[in-house]
């Protein structure tokens, strides 16, 4: 039978792993990640901090074994751990919305008001994807639809929507994803496709829900 002093190590190697986390920064970058590996400097970008302050949080990270890496030249390339991590932070963000008293509140000041947002479910959008009845359009960065997507979505990223709406197929119904259920640039899509006249959803959460839920995807270059 173990002791208290080997017990105390166990559970404080669990408590690390939560430690990592305890960051809203770090938490982030988790959620980049979730949708695939990415380099430091775009990790910085999509933050908002410096290099090397992103360097310390990946560090923290990969020191609780939820980040690993690898070398590409003189680039170094993060990736979760494992899908074990997506489903912790999935598992985290679940928790959070049905404890944190003030989540509700704090989403709301973020993502703005989501009353006139129509949602589509993965199963109801799988089936509308097989009829061919639906155009799917994946507003994340580019690196991040290359690393994966929806099968048989496009990219056009957020930035560039609005410049491209001649691409979409015309009286066909377009559904919006990005990176999950917190994420702004689906609910952007919609409000800028419906304010153009189209009829447009955004799927109810994001890219790494759909992948896990192990319906179709594809990885590559928008060609």
């Amino acid at each position: 039978m173990g002791d208290r002093q080997t017990k105390d190590a166990l559970f404080d190697a669990f408590g690390e792993v939560a430690k990592a986390l305890g960051n809203g920064r770090r938490a982030e970058l988790i959620d980049v990640l979730a949708q695939g590996e990415r380099h430091v400097d775009e990790l910085a970008d999509e933050i908002g901090q410096s290099v090397a302050n992103t360097s310390f949080h990946l560090r923290s990270l990969a020191t609780a074994g939820l980040v690993t890496t690898r070398r590409d030249g003189t680039r170094i390339y993060y990736r979760l751990g494992s899908d074990r991590v997506a489903e912790l932070w999935s598992a985290l963000r679940d928790v959070a919305a049905s404890h944190h008293q003030q989540l509700d509140e704090l989403a709301a000041a973020y993502l703005g008001d989501r009353s006139r947002l129509d949602q589509i479910g993965r199963d109801e959008l799988a089936e509308r994807i097989a009829a061919g009845d639906v155009v799917v359009v994946d507003v994340r960065p580019p690196a991040e639809y290359t690393a994966g997507h929806i099968a048989g979505a496009i990219s056009i990223p957020i930035d560039n929507l609005a410049d491209h709406l001649q691409e979409l197929p015309p009286d066909v119904d377009v559904v919006a994803y990005c990176r999950g259920p917190y994420c702004v640039y689906a609910d952007d899509a919609v409000r800028l496709l419906r304010r153009r006249g189209r009829a447009a959803r955004r799927l109810e959460d994001g890219y790494p829900e759909w992948r896990n839920h192990r319906l179709p995807v594809e990885t590559g270059s928008a060609s």
